[in-house]
């Protein structure tokens, strides 16, 4: 129960937020709070965008029951990871001590620029808003969720996963499309908030050429995108939008001329 502006008792829902660690081979890589559901493809997409593994075919198996809070991954037989190289101990602090521009540097070493792979229409991305907000179920229970969906060339929606943290339900999506072989180079993502640099650097690591956001970008989210050779679309919100990145990859509607 909570208590509105004149101290009555109202009924609410708030939503969950508990831990997952995530243990590979008996070596644990990260604990990051999350909303429970999905938490296999969340640990997938976490070990694609960190550099640990490059498809599912590598994963033995992941055991999210016998440990509560716990995704227990096995590598298959004869894969070997490089455990030094994980990004998030690197690049997601903001005292890191690294500047903006060598964070990025860093990350380019590691996951090179896109090349081209088509474009998508603007008819298309001002589309995905609307079907976003559909599928935010447990957001529209609660309001304390972010959403980020993957869509197709044409605007079907493929996946839509929500988490209180917005790089879970980004992770969770990129492992739903990399356990189902979903071609990730013929498809957008769209987040429910802001775009970040780790945003764009997940969205690179599962080779997607174009990223949009409901809300405002961030300045080192367009610098990193302008490298990557990615297009950054921000404030989607039918009818507008603006482009910050890519727009090459974007087929603009064209306005009629006044004779």
């Amino acid at each position: 129960m909570a208590f509105d502006a004149t101290g009555e008792e109202v009924p609410d829902r708030i939503v969950v937020e508990e831990p997952l660690q995530i243990v590979v081979d008996g070596h644990s890589v990260a604990i990051t709070m999350r909303t429970p559901g999905h938490d296999e493809e969340l640990a997938l997409g976490f070990l694609l965008t960190e550099g640990v593994i490059l498809s599912a075919a590598q994963i033995r198996r992941i055991d999210t029951g016998s440990k509560e809070n716990h995704a227990l991954v096995f590598l298959a037989d004869g894969v070997e990871v490089d455990f030094s190289r994980l990004t998030r101990h690197v690049f997601s602090a903001s005292s890191c001590g690294l500047c903006g521009k060598a964070t990025i540097d860093a990350v380019a070493g590691i996951l090179p620029p896109l090349e081209s792979s088509g474009v998508f229409s603007s008819d298309v991305l001002l589309s995905a808003p609307a079907l976003l907000e559909v599928d935010q179920s447990i957001f529209s229970r609660t309001g304390g969720l972010h959403a980020a969906g993957i869509f197709d060339r044409e605007g079907t929606m493929v996946v839509v996963r929500e988490d209180i943290g917005r790089h879970n339900a980004v992770d969770k999506v990129l492992g739903h499309c990399l356990n189902a072989a979903i071609d990730l180079t013929q498809c957008f993502l769209m987040v429910s908030g802001r775009v970040s640099f780790e945003i764009m650097q997940k969205a690179l690591a599962g080779g997607i050429p174009l990223v949009a956001a409901i809300s405002a970008p961030s300045s080192l989210a367009v610098e990193f995108a302008e490298k990557s050779g990615q297009a950054l679309v921000a404030f989607l919100r039918p009818p507008k939008f603006r482009v910050y990145a890519g727009a090459r990859r974007i087929s603009f509607k064209e306005v009629a001329q006044t004779p």
